[in-house]
């Protein structure tokens, strides 16, 4: 059953609007300026855009839009920020919606690391999302990838750079996303402009607890990618770990509170204070998942699923193919 009340912050319904499919450009009335980021501003169930492909990912996102969802995650690597834009569009002009409404985030890809191709890169999902500016605009990977495919850590003068973007206001913030703790430190130590956002691989099987409180003394909100634990194919379960959806903990205690299991993991993902990402193209999940809002977890459920975080288990690690060492020193690796 699709829920029609939306309880993010900024989620308000208005009549729908007839139009004939095209994207329009989203101008707001004006550049808004960026501000400090507080967990009032970013709705804490998002939207992932990860791996949406075929005919529907546009229909998908305004399906999500229109069901509720004002937090879109996309990223110029998913290759879909064209059609992503083209729901967004109608996401907005079927539900009344306008361009501030929404949180929007996207990603800077290996190969526009450096000095100067982070504004070219923006430039480039400004247009294809349809937008005049991003909400938040993340580091996708420490990691420079050169025009012959070569990959080296570097993010020092990328970030500068991406810093020179707030100031032109083409995005309101700027985050980073799998760090590992040496390379936030340094970060930290070497800018002027402390990321507003972590993007991370965050679930039951890898709650990354020392790491997650790193972030909150330093004022650094994190959103969690992969939150139903690798559930997407692109992933294999190794065969000693049951996937995340069929665990028996998280199954009864689905049962218990009236939920389903993928609800039961996003809300205990929010009840940490995290974002939460997930992604789906099927509409009938697209309502479930944004069901976790009213999905209420009980003190010792929490405690039950706390414990599942044993297995450490990280699904996205690219180490090995790109030739560069990544999260050191955090769980999983």
């Amino acid at each position: 059953m699709r829920l029609t009340t939306a309880v993010l912050p900024l989620a308000a319904f208005a009549s729908a609007v007839q139009h004939d499919g095209a994207q329009i450009p989203l101008e707001p009335s004006t550049i808004l300026p960026s501000e400090p980021l507080t967990l009032d501003t970013i709705p804490l169930l998002g939207y992932g855009t990860w791996n949406l492909k075929g005919d529907n990912v546009s229909e998908a996102v305004s399906w999500a839009i229109q069901t509720g969802y004002r937090h879109i995650d996309c990223a110029a690597a998913y290759g879909n920020e064209d059609k992503v834009g083209k729901g967004i569009s109608d996401g907005l002009l079927k539900t009344g919606l306008k361009r501030e409404d929404l949180w929007v985030t996207s990603k800077l890809w290996n190969d526009h690391h450096g000095t100067n191709a982070p504004e070219s890169a923006i430039d480039t999902t400004l247009k294809k999302l349809g937008l005049t500016y991003l909400d938040l605009y993340h580091m996708h990977w420490p990691v420079s990838q050169s025009t012959f495919g070569t990959n080296t850590i570097e993010y020092r003068d990328t970030w500068a750079a991406m810093g020179l973007l707030l100031e032109k206001g083409k995005t309101r913030h700027i985050g980073i996303s799998n760090f590992d703790p040496e390379q936030l430190k340094d970060l930290l130590n070497h800018t002027s402009h402390p990321p507003s956002v972590h993007q991370m691989e965050l679930h039951a099987y890898l709650p990354q607890i020392d790491w997650l409180k790193f972030h909150e003394d330093h004022g650094i909100h994190v959103t969690a990618y992969s939150p139903l634990a690798g559930t997407n194919p692109t992933y294999n379960y190794p065969s000693d770990l049951e996937p995340l959806l069929k665990n028996p903990v998280l199954r009864k205690i689905a049962d218990k509170r009236g939920c389903t299991p993928a609800q039961v993991a996003l809300a205990w993902g929010m009840g940490r204070g995290t974002s939460v990402i997930p992604k789906s193209q099927h509409k009938e999940f697209i309502d479930q998942n944004f069901g976790s809002l009213e999905c209420v977890l009980k003190g010792k459920d929490v405690e039950k699923i706390d414990k599942l975080g044993s297995a450490k288990h990280r699904f996205n690690n690219p180490s090995k193919g790109w030739k560069v060492e990544l999260y050191k020193g955090l769980e999983g690796v």
